[in-house]
């Protein structure tokens, strides 16, 4: 039967390919509190748009009918390269839908309580495993500026107790922007931490062109107003700077947005691009795939660009 599905699902088939990260030493409510929670949620929220985990080739198809564009593919290639990790194709040589193809209700959450609530309590664990995490470190070693760089400046939104930056790694300022202050008081590379939900306030409270480069590790699933984020990335970003969102497929799935839990790893890297791209003012995103044991262990997985030097 596999021989009978169309080269374009080949992209992403798995259902749900978002793993549920566990809700760290909290008890799960009882099912009479989950029900009235859903009650409460359809009775609050916008639908939520389920897309199932069908693969870029969906979303391309998706895209095509809110733009209304007719069969005009926008996605690079309907036939993965042998040997190539498709999350690394998904965005290349995209013809992007001419406007941003989601709706609010694809940023709706099952649970949509202040996240602060959320985050009110620290939690001094990893989300992904060691290798992932190697993996993550030593891409950074590859494309940050050297160590105690006159004048350089980093930002790591949504950061915690950790960043993941190669060790040792100093600058005269790497700010921390996150949820919960005792987290980020614990992050060593930090010069400096500002508390701030982004998904309240997406403004970031810096002056233009200030930071070199722009972090976010395992977080971009959260953002509920993700283009304004990325606008003011763009805006803070020097010409040229860099902005490097990496994901997995783990996640807290109650305040992870429903486009990101209904779909699997390749859509996430289409996903994030299209946040770049209708953001403006950014070279086309790059998707890389740096999965250190494919299948073996949390995959790992990085949308990249740079902020045009003409902006």
């Amino acid at each position: 039967m596999a021989s009978t599905v169309p080269a374009p699902l080949l992209f992403g088939l798995r259902v749900r390919g978002t793993l549920v990260q566990p809700l760290l030493h909290r008890p799960l409510p009882p099912p009479s509190a989950l029900r009235a929670a859903g009650r409460r949620s359809s009775q609050e929220a916008p639908p939520r748009r389920l897309f199932l985990g069908l693969g870029a080739a969906f979303l391309d198809q998706f895209a095509r009918m809110a733009s209304g564009s007719g069969g005009h593919s926008f996605t690079a290639s309907a036939r993965p390269e042998q040997g190539v990790s498709p999350v690394e194709q998904v965005l290349k040589n995209v013809e992007w839908p001419e406007k941003f193809p989601f709706k609010d209700e694809d940023f709706a959450r099952f649970d949509e309580s202040p996240d602060s609530l959320f985050y009110s309590e620290p939690r001094f664990v990893t989300h992904i495993d060691d290798p992932a995490i190697r993996a993550l470190t030593n891409y950074y070693s590859k494309v940050f500026p050297p160590s105690n760089s006159p004048g350089v400046c980093l930002l790591d939104l949504c950061s915690s107790w950790v960043s993941h930056y190669p060790a040792g790694y100093r600058q005269d300022r790497i700010v921390g922007m996150g949820m919960n202050e005792e987290e980020l008081k614990r992050n060593p590379v930090l010069t400096e931490y500002i508390v701030q939900d982004l998904n309240v306030n997406p403004k970031l409270p810096f002056d233009d062109n200030t930071f070199d480069v722009i972090t976010n590790v395992v977080s971009v699933d959260y953002l509920t107003k993700p283009i304004e984020v990325f606008k003011e990335m763009q805006r803070i970003l020097k010409p040229g700077g860099l902005a490097i969102m990496s994901f997995s497929n783990r996640c807290f799935w109650t305040k992870a947005i429903s486009i990101w839990t209904s779909t699997g790893d390749v859509d996430h890297a289409w996903i994030v691009g299209s946040y770049f791209h209708y953001a403006g003012g950014f070279e086309p995103p790059v998707a890389v795939d740096i999965s250190p044991n494919p299948g073996r262990s949390d995959p790992m997985y990085v949308v990249y660009s740079r902020k045009l030097k003409t902006a």
